[in-house]
């Protein structure tokens, strides 16, 4: 069984989407894999998910409800194989809050594409339907490299 933790700075927006996107497409190939996603700061801990993210899942389908806001602790590091991160900062986050990362467990989700960036905030960008696209191509080239590497 593969646990991944999505991370982003407020668990309002990306990290979010990104879980319950990804635990669609899971749940499409029949895996029982475990998803979930934190906050590397602690600022909208309690929070639901912001509204135009909720509005965008909600029109595929999916529901935010009972999902709100976490923060990261060290102690998740034991209980994950995959830290998906948006950008540089929630990467450098992270290391911090685990003291490094000696099983290499630390990634940026555009990582797993052919052409690796990051993923903006769209808290601050307001455009949430460009991070919508690109956590949907994260999403979908990590489920194949997962899969790729659990049948290797």
């Amino acid at each position: 069984m593969i646990r991944i933790m999505f991370v982003c700075t407020g668990n309002i927006c990306r990290s979010p989407m990104a879980e319950l996107v990804m635990k669609q497409l899971v749940r499409k190939e029949g895996l029982d894999w475990v998803i979930s996603s934190a906050a590397n700061t602690g600022d909208e801990v309690g929070n639901p998910v912001y509204p135009p993210v909720r509005a965008l899942l909600e029109a595929r389908g999916i529901s935010c409800k009972g999902k709100y806001s976490v923060q990261l602790r060290r102690e998740d590091y034991p209980n994950y194989d995959y830290f998906i991160g948006m950008d540089a900062r929630n990467r450098r986050d992270m290391l911090r809050i685990f003291g490094g990362d000696p099983e290499n467990k630390v990634h940026l989700l555009l990582d797993y594409t052919d052409h690796p960036h990051e993923i903006a905030d769209p808290w601050y960008t307001r455009d949430f339907r460009k991070a919508e696209a690109e956590i949907d191509e994260g999403c979908a080239a990590l489920l194949r490299t997962l899969r790729t590497q659990e049948t290797a």
